[in-house]
């Protein structure tokens, strides 16, 4: 299997008072993102030591027993938060991936506007685990907030167009464990998925990401020091009209324990996802994001399949799983949008 060596942009302009410096990271941006759907953002924005403490609370905490971990089991909450154990999670019908997850929302604590995936989270008692993941998860969200101006930048809109659509959003931070399995094998489309927020921001201790490239090869992805992995989710393949196309991607058997932390970006709950490109003919159709998210989400976890299978639960418009992305076959990358189009318009 080769490397691939993805694009690298520095953002930390983005932090810049003048709007060309953080012209200029969109523009850099929007150009990885049309060739690859998968790059490698470094910055100063980039606290080292949120990483460690977060590295450190998730090293102990799937350490615990798993009777201990089960109390926070995901099925027992109320917005989709919580332990997730080894199996609970399958892409295709009889493949689990062998990981553990705690996954983390945005802790929404007041009863109007409740939807499936807004909600207090289910923590688990654990000293400490509530600050340190909250911590990461407020850090990574401001880098986020910076992106989205950056994207709306690229896409020839107004720097502030995202900005009312990120209040309350079902963004989620993955915790996850990666045990070492000598007896492990990697299977075509085991764990292989696109993600369905707008992008996705990835820290790993180790490596293990593959992606498909535009000639439908599994490609291995290293990690780079002082770097997070980003990549383009469907609804963001949506809002660019294609210009962007969500990647997909997996974990395979790695050599030895690996601990990462995604945290997938997305609008508000009842944000209506559409093609925002102008003077283009839309691509795709709109769709309602959270709904979307929540009707993905639901095809993967056993505990939601039950719901469905009883019929506690109904999906509306679930769009099957692999409808964003590429898969295989070759593609040529798409043109990029030019940045300047953004400045006229400032």
């Amino acid at each position: 299997m080769n490397q691939y060596v993805l694009p690298l942009v520095d953002i930390s302009k983005l932090a810049s008072p003048r709007l060309e410096d953080r012209l200029s990271v969109a523009r850099e941006l929007d150009r990885a993102c049309v060739e690859a759907g998968f790059l490698y953002i470094t910055g100063a924005q980039m606290d080292e030591s949120v990483f460690r403490r977060i590295v450190a609370r998730a090293q102990a905490y799937f350490a615990l027993d798993m009777d201990i971990k089960m109390k926070s089991y995901i099925g027992g909450s109320e917005n989709h938060s919580g332990y997730v154990p080894v199996g609970e999670e399958q892409f295709a019908a009889g493949q689990c991936d062998l990981k553990e997850a705690f996954d983390v929302n945005c802790d929404y604590m007041r009863s109007e506007g409740r939807r499936p995936l807004l909600g207090p989270n289910l923590w688990p008692e654990m000293l400490g685990f509530r600050d340190d993941v909250l911590t990461y998860y407020q850090h990574v969200t401001g880098i986020g907030s910076q992106l989205f101006r950056a994207f709306a930048l690229a896409l020839g809109l107004a720097e502030d167009h995202f900005d009312a659509h990120l209040r309350n959003p079902p963004s989620q931070l993955r915790l996850i464990y990666y045990p070492f399995d000598a007896s492990a094998e990697d299977r075509p489309g085991i764990g292989a998925h696109t993600d369905y927020e707008c992008f996705t921001l990835l820290f790993a201790t180790a490596p293990g990401l593959q992606i498909i490239d535009r000639h439908g090869r599994w490609i291995d992805v290293p990690l780079v020091e002082g770097t997070m992995i980003m990549n383009i989710g469907d609804m963001m393949e949506i809002l660019s009209n294609g210009h962007y196309t969500a990647t997909r991607h997996r974990v395979t058997k790695v050599k030895e324990e690996r601990y990462s932390f995604a945290l997938f970006h997305a609008c508000d709950y009842d944000y209506v996802v559409a093609p925002v490109v102008r003077g283009e003919a839309p691509r795709y159709a709109p769709l309602k994001g959270g709904e979307h998210l929540f009707n993905q989400t639901a095809q993967t976890f056993a505990y939601l399949k039950r719901k469905i299978a009883s019929g506690e639960l109904v999906l509306n418009g679930a769009l099957p799983l692999d409808s964003f992305g590429l898969s295989s076959g070759a593609a040529e990358p798409r043109r990029p949008f030019s940045a300047q189009q953004a400045l006229s318009k400032q």
